[in-house]
């Protein structure tokens, strides 16, 4: 090899060294400027496991370790008593005891004679122990907030709907019209009233919602069906001032336990979470940026990656339920300003892990990219070759850990490297011949700066935002905003020198084949997009720590201001308005408020249009037209949802109202099934099945639990009373540790229906209950009325699920999915440069109400997945797995679209060069959302139909490569033009990321669509 040629190849040593370099960072702590070498390492904790030095064969115990063996065994003893101790005192032992004995004292209203005496002569005081059971202490203090308010208002709607119908009843029986009033009252309040809860049930569906929505209808169900003063057309307060006091009573105890024993604070566990999630995003920051530092993907692969981002994931859904719930504790505080100063912190995190999802995307696309260079024979072997040898070199070195990066002396060209034997000069000098190395000179160039900003945000993110409990003070340092802004300008400073170096090479402006030009682009975008994420992540710290600020000035004001002006509810709408700008929901209903009057206005316009072209066709259909728009909110499902619950509620409970049947009903007690039945039914047949089936087996071990204690316990209150609370301490493990709420709760329903209601028969609370044996209860005939009263309402629910308005999770499944697909196409098919080509448009590439609307469907989507799983069919079982994978690449490419209209709305305006850049691209950006949104056409009517996808689909990729292509050339021929800039790219680099997210999870969207469907057959192409 001659001795020029030995200059343009570096050897892998000359690589492994120019990887081992200093860098200038700056000192978050001390805001110092220091230049040395560092690491971007996450420490590695490695257990005491036996390694090399252990010896194979363990050596044989001698006589003074056999002496041993007794304390070993003590030693062995202690650990499980730390064990032991350790599970009691664990979270989830201490919320079952809470539980446990908020529903103890719940059942002293049935044991306790002066509590029952207060309650008055009834045979219900059950229900004490059932409102503990559903509302029960093992929550916050802010969600103990919520379900008192929830608990007050379900009484109240109970209330409204016991008083007016008994009003209706004596109104009509005075007219000698008992039977019209009882068919009104069967009707428009059994059936409507519970058709409602049914419809907010669904609506919100929101558990303290769900709970609330059942407690209301144990007691719409008990006055209307049970008690008798409907069907005897007289009005009586007795029954609802009992079930008052007896939710009063429930709530209370259940509060009292929940703040006093242990009181968990939602406030508390937002900081916690915050300190996590801060702690994630750090070493998320930092492995992603060494693994594209590297060039290598495998650092991605790591556990320890894989579980700091699965710790993110999970501690941001406790960060947001939390800071619902410490919304609640805030208020109750007069601390409102607090909670919206932590709202927008969690806004502001939220923001960060999407910027690290950006870094994440264009290094996934880098590795992608540097694998096909160096396995597709485009590269230059040689110098390909040394340099994948360096960086494998190097990692060996330095066990999977980024290599520290050098710069050049500060008093000098940062990137100028002048002496002849230096290893800079010689790869400075190399001709991007090829991706890779248009890659390599991107890490030459930009390395060391991107490296020490990565290192000032992590160590600032270890910090932030809290120190350790139980305090939590804000731990910020005075230095962090000047430091970062130093650390940020330094970067932004070598960005611009790289890409200018980068792109100013002469090389750039050889002409070469599309493919190579593509090639080339696809690099500079993923580059050029990872340095802008990085920037985007540094700008949305400084306004992270803006926040954090403002929130620990907030904590130190003395004296403390405090405000319940939200109580003020009639004027809370111009309150917000004035004091409470940065409230993340206001802001929210703002723009989608906004968005929808754009939204109407548009769509009014079309309809004009169409109406004005089918005018003349409608002729005499007009007023048929006209009926069907009116009545088009009848055509929602969950409309006909509520409908169908109200019929089938009206059904259940008409044996109550007639003569008859009446005494069949109260013999069977029919109210409990008719509860069931409200339990049971759910907007699919498959959801339906599941709640039906845990509900079923839930009572027949209440039934057997109730039937034991009775025998064990001879009708004794004491031992009843120890065996109940041992009985919840099973029930309560199963609903918190198990997350099984309806099998739990209606295995505690059960036996409190059984257990504490025999004896309040056995002390003679109620003179109607001879049929199930007075003061001597026959408990196997009590617990076999309610098993059966349970199992006709479950089977009463699936049948009127099946058989009114069916809906199967599986067909609203794929329904769901083939509208997603064409909205989203609809969607692309927009252009998303659109609005910031036509300066002055209103309408946005995606607005705040249609983005939540389709993050809102994929939670739907995936609830539906769940349901289907329990619909069984002939053909075969419902394929879970494959419709998971679609559902989760459906997520991805909705995370892709919003990850452009975050580019996007960062600035509305768009500069003169961006501009040029875009109308110089329009073209081949519009074949490209053309053949996007053709696919998800494509997608969405081979589920809609149940066909198979051809092999005749158009190519994203031909496409891209053109827009890439054109990009590239742009910057050859325009790159000295006025007005344009490295900064212009950054849209199209963006966007260029994006779509090839997008057809990378359509291509394995239509492979799994392939798995579902098969190939075509005569069958399906048999002619009618």
């Amino acid at each position: 090899m001659s001795d020029d040629s030995s200059d343009h190849i570096p050897p892998a040593t000359n690589v492994g060294r120019l990887l081992k370099r200093n860098a200038t960072l700056i000192l978050p702590q001390t805001g110092e400027r220091v230049r040395r070498s560092f690491t971007l390492r996450i420490p590695r904790h490695v257990a005491n496991e036996d390694g090399a030095t252990t010896p194979l064969l363990r050596r044989r115990r001698s006589t003074g370790e056999r002496c041993g063996a007794a304390r070993a065994a003590w030693k062995s003893v202690k650990a499980g008593i730390r064990l032991f101790t350790g599970v009691v005192m664990s979270k989830t032992s201490q919320s079952v005891l809470k539980c446990s004995f908020a529903y103890l004292l719940g059942s002293m209203a049935t044991f306790v004679p002066q509590i029952a005496a207060f309650l008055g002569k009834q045979d219900g005081k059950h229900m004490v122990a059932t409102v503990t059971v559903y509302f029960h202490p093992a929550r916050s203090q802010g969600s103990m907030h919520e379900a008192t308010l929830l608990a007050l208002l379900a009484f109240l709607y109970a209330a409204f709907i016991s008083v007016t119908s008994m009003g209706v009843s004596i109104f009509f029986d005075d007219r000698g019209l008992q039977a019209l009033g009882h068919a009104i009252v069967l009707i428009v309040f059994c059936g409507g009233g519970l058709g409602l809860v049914g419809w907010v049930k669904l609506k919100l569906g929101n558990p303290l919602v769900n709970v609330a929505c059942s407690l209301t209808s144990l007691a719409i169900i008990t006055i209307l069906t049970k008690e008798g003063a409907v069907q005897t057309s007289t009005f009586s307060d007795d029954k609802i001032t009992q079930v008052l006091k007896m939710v009063v009573m429930g709530m209370f105890a259940t509060t009292a336990v929940c703040l006093i024993f242990n009181p968990i604070s939602a406030r508390k566990g937002l900081r916690e979470n915050m300190i996590k999630a801060t702690d994630s995003l750090g070493d998320m920051l930092s492995m992603i940026a060494r693994s594209f530092l590297v060039g290598l993907e495998q650092e991605l692969r790591q556990p320890a990656f894989i579980a700091a981002s699965s710790q993110y994931n999970s501690v941001f859904t406790s960060m947001k339920k939390n800071l619902r719930e410490a919304k609640f504790e805030h208020y109750a505080l007069g601390t409102e300003a607090q909670y919206h100063i932590e709202a927008r912190l969690v806004n502001c995190m939220q923001r960060l892990a999407q910027n690290i999802g950006g870094l994440r995307s264009a290094a996934t696309m880098q590795f992608t990219l540097l694998a096909q260079s160096w396995s597709g024979g485009t590269t230059n072997p040689t110098y390909a070759s040394s340099m994948l040898s360096g960086f494998h070199d190097q990692r060996e070195e330095s066990a999977g850990t980024l290599s520290v990066i050098e710069e050049a002396p500060e008093d000098g060209d940062l990137f100028n490297m002048t002496q002849p034997s230096s290893m800079g000069q010689s790869v400075a000098s190399l001709p991007p011949i090829t991706p890779a190395d248009i890659f390599s000179r991107f890490i030459l160039h930009l390395g060391p700066s991107m490296k020490s900003l990565t290192y000032t945000l992590k160590q600032i993110l270890d910090e932030l935002p809290y120190g350790p409990g139980p305090t939590y003070a804000i731990a910020i340092n005075p230095n962090f905003r000047s430091s970062l802004s130093e650390a940020m300008e330094l970067y932004a400073t070598a960005r611009n020198e790289a890409l200018a170096l980068l792109y100013g090479h002469n090389d750039l402006s050889k002409h070469r084949p599309a493919e190579i030009e593509a090639d080339f682009e696809e690099v500079a975008a993923s580059c050029g997009h990872f340095s802008s994420c990085l920037q985007d992540f540094a700008e949305d710290m400084k306004v992270f720590l803006e926040i954090l600020e403002e929130l620990k000035l907030n904590l130190d004001r003395r004296p403390r201001r405090r405000s319940w002006r939200w109580l003020l509810f009639w004027r809370s709408r111009s309150w917000r308005h004035l004091g409470n700008e940065e409230d993340p929901e206001r802001d929210i209903s703002i723009h989608s408020s906004i968005d929808r009057d754009v939204l109407h206005s548009n769509a009014e316009g079309l309809r004009q249009r169409v109406s004005l072209d089918n005018n003349n066709q409608l002729g005499r259909y007009k007023y048929r037209y006209t009926l069907w728009k009116l009545l088009r909110g009848f055509r929602r499902e969950d409309v006909k949802f509520a409908i169908k619950v109200g019929v089938g509620a009206a059904l259940y409970a008409l044996p109550s109202f007639l003569p008859s049947t009446r005494p069949f009903y109260s013999h069977w007690r029919g109210e409990w099934g008719l509860l069931s039945y409200m339990l049971v039914c759910s907007m699919t047949i498959g959801a339906s099945n599941t709640t039906g089936f845990q509900r079923f087996l839930g009572t027949c071990l209440g039934a057997i639990g109730a039937i034991s204690a009775w025998y064990i316990s001879q009708g004794n209150p004491i031992a009843l009373a120890a065996l109940g609370w041992l009985m919840s301490l099973a029930c309560f493990y199963i609903i918190i540790g198990k997350g099984k709420g309806p099998m739990g709760r209606f295995i505690l329903l059960t036996y409190n229906l059984s257990a504490l209601y025999a004896y309040s028969l056995s002390v003679k609370d109620d003179e109607d209950d001879e049929d199930e044996g007075g003061t001597h209860p026959w408990i196997a005939e009590i617990a076999l009325h309610r098993v059966v009263a349970v199992m006709s309402g479950c089977l009463w629910g699936m049948i009127v699920t099946r058989l009114i308005w069916p809906i199967s999770a599986r067909k609203k499944l794929k329904d769901g999915l083939s509208v997603l697909w064409l909205r989203m196409g609809l969607l692309w098919k927009r252009d998303p440069f659109s609005m910031l080509l036509e300066r002055g448009s209103l309408t946005p590439y995606m607005n705040a109400w249609e983005e939540l609307q389709m993050q809102q469907s994929i939670s739907r989507l995936d609830g539906l997945r769940q349901a289907a799983c329990h619909e069984y069919g002939l053909k075969r079982p419902f394929p879970n797995t494959i419709y998971d994978s679609i559902i989760k690449s459906t997520g991805r490419m909705l995370d892709a679209f919003h990850a452009i209209n975050v580019v996007i709305m960062k600035d509305l305006k768009a500069s003169e060069g961006e501009v040029a850049i875009l109308r110089h691209t329009s073209r081949e950006r519009a074949q490209l959302c053309a053949r996007i949104t053709h696919l998800f056409q494509v997608l969405a009517s081979s589920v809609k139909l149940e066909y198979p996808i051809n092999d005749a689909l158009p190519n994203t990729e031909n496409a891209r490569d053109r827009l890439l292509t054109k990009i590239f050339d742009y910057r050859r021929t325009s790159a000295e033009a006025p007005g344009v800039s490295d900064e212009d790219f950054a849209l199209l680099y963006a966007y260029a990321l994006v779509t090839g997210q997008i057809s990378h999870e359509i291509a394995s969207v239509s492979k799994d669509i392939e798995k579902l469907f098969g190939v075509l057959n005569e069958d399906a192409l048999k002619l009618a």
